[in-house]
């Protein structure tokens, strides 16, 4: 009679999307999907951890055929995919996102902004002179700045036309940081989030409805906004890509995005 396998090490596989499970093609490549499959065979979870809101999301969640849970909008979001439904919504206040803005500016100039509306169906709107030549994803035009007020938000995405992302980031949190939280979560884009918002709380919050524990967590990633979600989970894998501060709290650094580092690492695991 033949054992059954082991069970896989980890029981939820945290992943974040841009630049670690998504390829440079932005599809996930037929080994690492793989790998997902065999793990959770296997007795895992994939709970995909993402900067992206819900519907920047959703087409990435149908290409992997995932009708679970989601993280999105770093953390204020947890989406059911099978459902097409928003479970829980953390909002930004709109006044305290306002005067943040206009301390930041205050402090290093003009912005360009973007605004990122809140609900499964939320519009991101863009501001002049925000992402040009950034390959922005789907988008409509941010007509005025009553517009970027007139609907519940889930953050604010701000560029400076000289300041690094790392610069820009450290003055908006010197700035307001008392207001909101600042994180960089990719090439050109700051974000502007509720007080105290993270990867981590979502995933938390996510992993609660599942039954599982840090302690049974394993986290990919490759930007700066996914160390709260290293932080949380028992061991956090960062991409060969990733971003020098994400490397420096990393348990592990794997192969890049472009090389199926999630694949090389899951691969190792079932094969103890």
């Amino acid at each position: 009679m033949t054992a059954s396998p082991a069970p896989f090490p980890y029981k939820l596989i945290a992943t974040d999307l841009d630049g670690t499970l998504l390829g440079p093609d932005e599809t996930v490549s037929p080994r690492t999907r793989a790998a997902l499959e065999a793990a959770c065979a296997r007795g895992a979870a994939h709970l995909v951890v993402t900067g992206r809101s819900v519907p920047w999301t959703r087409p990435v969640l149908e290409m992997l055929g995932h009708e679970g849970l989601a993280v999105c909008g770093q953390g204020a979001q947890l989406y059911h995919a099978g459902e097409r439904r928003m479970l829980t919504s953390v909002t930004l206040d709109r006044r305290l996102a306002e005067l943040a803005l206009a301390r930041i500016e205050d402090a290093v100039g003009p912005l360009a902004l973007a605004v990122s509306r809140d609900g499964v169906d939320g519009q991101v709107l863009i501001g002049p002179g925000y992402g040009e030549g950034e390959g922005l994803l789907p988008s409509v035009p941010l007509e005025s700045m009553a517009d970027a007020w007139a609907e519940p938000l889930n953050k604010l995405y701000i560029q400076h036309p000289t300041l690094s992302d790392d610069d820009l980031g450290r003055a908006a949190r010197e700035a307001a940081g008392d207001l909101v939280s600042i994180t960089v979560s990719g090439p050109r884009i700051v974000e502007i989030l509720p007080l105290g918002l993270s990867k981590a709380k979502g995933l938390s919050l996510a992993a609660r409805r599942l039954g599982v524990h840090a302690s049974q967590t394993i986290a990919f990633g490759d930007m700066p906004n996914d160390i709260p979600m290293f932080g949380w989970a028992a061991h956090g894998v960062a991409m060969e890509n990733a971003h020098p501060e994400l490397r420096s709290v990393a348990d592990e650094v794997t192969t890049s995005n472009a090389d199926d580092g999630i694949a090389l690492v899951l691969e190792k695991l079932l094969a103890q």
